[in-house]
């Protein structure tokens, strides 16, 4: 997809996570935000030295989390903490302010250069144990617009921890989300952290949006990688490259250069492919010429 190329410079970028220690006013919060950007980097630095292609921050341990607006300090602490990690690694950067402050996330990432965002729920309605989110895309939409910013908004199709608060259309959902939502690309993921995506789903997005960005949001691994590239153009990976696989975990900078690998193990097996495809084909068409004169 060009769109991903323009910020990732490949097709099929591996977009790994940095997970925040907790930012003050959560209740977990330590009380020292240098501890919290010292971790940042670390997980930063470790993500680009296994080979990612970018990098997503995101206040994970900031639970419970709030359905409206996060915090001004919240949106501060993330603010200067993507500042630090620019200064230390150079990968496009995206922002995701849980559980669904889009809003904040296009302010922080228009003010520090950050050049994506993930919104959990765009359009519709879900449930949540936060409760009922509402997708607010026409104010969210809007505000890019304001902010006069280049900030590509991915958004997840029926989030994990979530459920539609009515019987719903997947097909349904997915047009509404790229075509009502305007959405950049879509994100599918597992009914929860670290579960990914049935193919059956990832080919239902595909076949629905064929033009759009297609990104796994939770659940890819060693294992499955290679079968949800078949389908997906990339991946969104936390859990599978922490130490020993454990979300609680550090970065790993040996499991996630093992991880992009195997990932690009299998595109260049595609690539491959889709090359003696091409040229099985351009024989053909010279036999057919040569047989026709």
């Amino acid at each position: 997809m060009a769109a991903l190329e323009h910020i990732f410079h490949t097709q099929n970028p591996i977009i790994g996570v940095v997970h925040l220690l907790p930012l003050p006013t959560s209740p977990r919060w330590g009380g020292n935000l240098e501890a919290a950007i010292a971790r940042a980097e670390q997980e930063a630095t470790a993500l680009a030295a296994g080979g990612v292609d970018g990098i997503i921050v995101e206040n994970l341990n900031d639970m419970p989390y709030t359905k409206g607006q996060a915090d001004p300090a919240v949106v501060s602490a993330m603010t200067a903490i993507v500042q630090r990690i620019k200064q230390m690694v150079q990968l496009p950067l995206g922002l995701n302010v849980l559980r669904n402050d889009g809003r904040s996330a296009l302010a922080i990432a228009a003010c520090t250069g950050a050049q994506f965002i993930r919104v959990n729920v765009l359009t519709g309605v879900m449930v949540t144990d936060q409760g009922t989110i509402e997708g607010d895309a026409y104010n969210l939409l809007r505000y890019r617009r304001q902010l006069g910013a280049d900030i590509q908004i991915y958004a997840d199709v029926l989030v994990k921890h979530a459920r539609p608060l009515a019987a719903t259309n997947p097909i349904s959902v997915v047009k509404d989300t790229v075509e009502r939502g305007l959405a950049d690309g879509i994100i599918l993921s597992g009914w929860a952290t670290g579960h990914p995506p049935s193919i059956d789903e990832l080919e239902m997005a595909r076949a629905t949006a064929p033009d759009t960005p297609l990104l796994i949001g939770s659940g890819a691994n060693l294992d499955n990688i290679s079968s949800l590239l078949q389908v997906a153009d990339g991946a969104i990976v936390a859990t599978s490259l922490k130490r020993h696989g454990k979300l609680s975990e550090g970065i790993d900078p040996i499991r996630v250069s093992r991880f992009v690998e195997a990932a690009h193990r299998h595109l260049a097996r595609v690539r491959e492919a889709e090359a003696d495809a091409a040229a099985a084909n351009v024989d053909r068409s010279a036999g057919l010429s040569v047989g026709r004169s």
